[in-house]
């Protein structure tokens, strides 16, 4: 996997958001090692980068430092076993800003059976789900790769999640399925509820 390769050119990290239209949807491809082989229009605007600068490159090209790297262990160890896997993630644009969006996979495979792509959707995330919840645990668990490594990391993040009763992914759908509920963006929210498990929380997410 190249996800561990790093960016050609160093970018210097700013503490400012990308301004974009986070009603956008944004979209890549990449293979099975994790090479881009397309970026929409979006993904250009947003991350800063040419669509050449993006070809061919490793998608860490826009690895924020403020990401721990279980969160990308975790992403990448189901992707390769067949599995979506809604993350979180802080994204580093080409400018040194910053920008938070939750991830959907659609997986492509040969006739074998064998992966050869990843279809990537990507959505802005609500603001106070990032500052009261998401960013106060990924920089505990960042704090802990730095003092005792990836593995104490992961081990932090399984206690976490067990002591919710929740999946990493669970997780993720209640925080952002309590905001929406909260800030009432359901006209009829019980409605909704009944059509989410019909129809799924993450596929509504990304169809709208």
């Amino acid at each position: 996997m190249n996800q561990e390769n790093q960016p050609r050119t160093p970018v210097t990290v700013i503490d400012k958001e990308v301004a974009w239209d986070k009603s956008q949807v944004i979209m890549s491809k990449t293979n099975a090692y994790g090479i881009i082989e397309y970026a929409n229009e979006v993904f250009v605007d947003v991350c800063g980068y040419e669509d050449y600068e993006l070809m061919g490159q490793p998608h860490n090209i826009i690895r924020h430092p403020d990401m721990p790297k279980v969160i990308f262990k975790v992403l990448w160890e189901n992707l390769k076993n067949g599995k979506n896997f809604h993350a979180i993630v802080k994204n580093l644009a080409k400018t040194g800003r910053y920008y938070w969006v939750i991830t959907d996979f659609d997986i492509a495979r040969d006739e074998n059976g064998v992966i050869v792509n990843y279809f990537a959707r990507r959505q802005s995330v609500p603001q106070e789900v990032i500052t009261m919840h998401i960013e106060p645990l990924y920089k505990k668990l960042l704090q802990i790769e730095a003092a005792s490594g990836v593995e104490f990391s992961e081990k932090y993040l399984i206690g976490f999640l067990e002591e919710k009763k929740r999946t990493y992914v669970e997780y993720i759908k209640e925080l952002i399925f309590e905001h929406e509920k909260a800030h009432a963006k359901f006209a009829n929210y019980e409605q909704e509820e009944e059509e989410e498990e019909q129809r799924g929380f993450f596929s509504r997410l990304f169809s709208r």
